[in-house]
C-alpha cells in the first residue's frame, strides 16, 4: 500500500479512518472507540489500533469531528461564522509519542446569535463545496443533531441545529410512547405526521400523546406510530427551518435512509433536493485541507 496521508472522522461513538493514496482511499478501518469512551491520554493508542498496520514512516493524519472537542484528544477552538468551512491555518497539531504520526485536528464552527456550534459537519460542507464548486445556497445535514447551513461565496454565512434525531431516539425508546412503537414503516403515516407538524407546530406536544392514545383506543399499528412520530419531528424541524429552505433548492448530506425521509418531506413542500454521500463529502473536505496544507509548505 502506498499511503500518502490518513483521513480520520472521529465522532462521539465511532472512529473511522482511511489510508489515502494519490487516487483516493486505498485502505480503511474503524472501531467503536469514539470520543465519548476515551480519556485524552487514550486517543493515540485508539488511533494506532486502527492505523498502526498501515504505517511505514511518518504520515500526516488529518482528523475532524468530536476528537477536537473540549473532552477530546486536544481542543480545537471554534471558528466564528461567517467564514470558510475549513482553514488549513486553523488546524491544531497534537503531540504524539509515536514519531510516525503527524496529527492535526480541524476545528468546528460557532455562531454567536443564535448561539450554535458544529464539529465535523463543517468538513462535510467543505467537501460538498469541493465537489460542487461555486455552489451558493442551503445545505441540510440530517442526523442526531441536524444542521441547516446557508453557504455563499464559499463561506458558511449562518447555520441552525435541530435535535430531531436525538428527540426521536428518546421519545421512541424512553418515553411512554415506547409502548406504541414497533419495527416497520408506513409512508402514509409519515406524510401525515409531517403535514400535521407543519400545519400546527404549536400542537405537536399534544399530538405526540395522541399516538399512545390511538394505540390504546383504536389499535394504531406500531409501525404507523413510529413513522408518524418521525414525520411529526421532521415536520417540526421543517417548520423551524423554513427561512432556510423556502424558495431554495437544498443539498442533503447524510445517511441515505434518513436523507430520503428529508427529501420526501421537502418534496411535499415543492422543494427540490439533491442527496450527497456523507462519507464522500467528509473525504473531499479532508482532501481539500490536505492539498492546501501541502501547497503551503
Amino acid at each position: 500500500m502506498a499511503i500518502d496521508w490518513i483521513a480520520v472522522d472521529w465522532g462521539t461513538s465511532n472512529l473511522r479512518a482511511w489510508g489515502m493514496g494519490p487516487g483516493g482511499p486505498v485502505v480503511q478501518g474503524g472501531s467503536d472507540r469514539g470520543m465519548g469512551s476515551l480519556k485524552p491520554h487514550e486517543f493515540e493508542a485508539a488511533l494506532l489500533q486502527v492505523v498502526g498496520p498501515w504505517l511505514t514512516g511518518p504520515v500526516p493524519v488529518l482528523a475532524c469531528g468530536m476528537v477536537g472537542a473540549r473532552q477530546g484528544w486536544r481542543e480545537a477552538n471554534y471558528r466564528a461564522v461567517p467564514c470558510t468551512p475549513t482553514d488549513p491555518a486553523a488546524l491544531v497539531r497534537v503531540p504524539t509519542a509515536d514519531a510516525r504520526l503527524d496529527v492535526r485536528i480541524a476545528p468546528g464552527l460557532s455562531q454567536d446569535k443564535p448561539a450554535d456550534v458544529m464539529r465535523g459537519e463543517e468538513t462535510q460542507v467543505a467537501g460538498a463545496l469541493s465537489l460542487h464548486p461555486g455552489f451558493d445556497g442551503v445545505m441540510c445535514l440530517p442526523g442526531t443533531h441536524s444542521k441547516w447551513v446557508r453557504v455563499s461565496a464559499g463561506e458558511v454565512v449562518s447555520f441552525q441545529t435541530f435535535m430531531t434525531g436525538e428527540l426521536f431516539a428518546l421519545l421512541s425508546s424512553q418515553s411512554v410512547l415506547r409502548h406504541s412503537m414497533a419495527e416497520g414503516w408506513d409512508d402514509d403515516a409519515f406524510d401525515a405526521g409531517v403535514a400535521e407538524a407543519l400545519a400546527r407546530p404549536e400542537r405537536i406536544a399534544a399530538r405526540l400523546f395522541s399516538l399512545r392514545a390511538e394505540g390504546l383506543l383504536h389499535a394504531l399499528p406500531g409501525s404507523a406510530a413510529r413513522a408518524r412520530l418521525s414525520g411529526m419531528l421532521i415536520g417540526l424541524e421543517l417548520a423551524g427551518a423554513k427561512p432556510y429552505w423556502l424558495g431554495q433548492a437544498v443539498k442533503l448530506i447524510g445517511a441515505q435512509a434518513l436523507s430520503a425521509l428529508y427529501a420526501r418531506a421537502l418534496a411535499a413542500q415543492a422543494v427540490m433536493t439533491e442527496t450527497l454521500d456523507a462519507t464522500a463529502c467528509t473525504l473531499a473536505g479532508l482532501g481539500r485541507l490536505h492539498l492546501n496544507l501541502k501547497g503551503a509548505k
